[in-house]
């Protein structure tokens, strides 16, 4: 046990991508947080990507307007951000990985 890291200051990021069937937004949106977070986050992170075309309710309970959309439930504060990811620093920022 005693050798065990350290993770009382760390959070896992727990991660929901929203998108629309595969558009190209959508692809875009999918591979550029797979980048960041593959780089940034080191899989200290859970992705859900969920197809609005297929849970519809999802959708409409997540409050989505727009495609795509990924929230940050955790660690906290709530975040969200809306389009295809490819500003990378502002995707960061949102996701504050420090």
């Amino acid at each position: 046990m005693e050798n065990e890291p350290d993770d009382t200051n760390t959070s896992r990021h727990k991660l929901t991508l929203f998108v629309s069937g595969m558009s190209v937004n959508s692809g875009h949106a999918i591979e550029n947080l797979r980048r960041i977070c593959d780089e940034h986050l080191k899989g200290n992170y859970d992705l859900e990507i969920i197809d609005i075309n297929r849970e519809k309710e999802q959708a409409v309970l997540h409050q989505i307007v727009a495609i795509p959309t990924l929230i940050k439930h955790e660690p906290l504060p709530k975040r969200i951000i809306i389009g295809d990811l490819s500003d990378s620093e502002k995707v960061l920022n949102i996701l504050n990985p420090n």
